[in-house]
């Protein structure tokens, strides 16, 4: 069961950091397409010719969304989330991973829950209407939409990993602790 368990968080934290890896692209291009921007809108105003679209806006704010969302797991395995560590940074490992444990089972994870089937709805009704963005040219909202639920689900996994990472290692502190019985 150990072994299983072990393979499942390794196949969790792959994932998320291939799609780390991606991200990172996705970050140069969101960056490259925003100069684009901002240079066609500058340079429009001198050739009298619209060198930007609302799709290109549009594309450079799906970029963005695409790396905050798909992120969010990646920045989870990591420890790179924000984290008001008054006391937190001055306890010890087996503390520490004792309030990571106890946040992620009580908040992180029902968070997760909760979003992902918050966010169903709207997302389905997007689907079925097709929607689209509201400016003249713009892109298909629906495909973009659907990534709030893929960010939450792979929030869940992430935290279900942390999960299972913490709990070993305060079963190893606490073995390394229990003195062995000498016969």
């Amino acid at each position: 069961m150990i072994a299983t368990l072990n393979l499942i968080v390794r196949m969790i934290d792959g994932l998320n950091e291939r799609i780390g890896s991606g991200i990172r692209w996705a970050t140069l291009i969101m960056v490259f397409l925003g100069a684009f921007n901002a240079l066609a809108r500058y340079a429009t105003r001198y050739v009298g010719v619209s060198l930007s679209s609302n799709a290109y806006l549009d594309s450079q704010w799906y970029l963005f969304s695409l790396v905050f969302l798909l992120g969010a797991a990646y920045g989870l395995k990591h420890d790179h989330h924000v984290r008001v560590d008054i006391f937190y940074s001055r306890m010890g490992r087996v503390t520490q991973a004792w309030i990571d444990l106890i946040g992620s089972v009580l908040m992180l994870i029902p968070f997760t829950v909760l979003m992902f089937w918050v966010s169903w709805t709207p997302v389905a009704i997007s689907w079925q209407i097709r929607e689209i963005s509201p400016d003249p040219g713009g892109l298909p909202r629906y495909p973009i939409k659907s990534v709030i639920l893929i960010c939450f689900l792979l929030l869940f996994l992430q935290g279900l990993s942390q999960v299972v990472k913490k709990v070993q290692f305060i079963c190893l502190k606490s073995q390394e602790k229990t003195p062995k019985n000498t016969r």
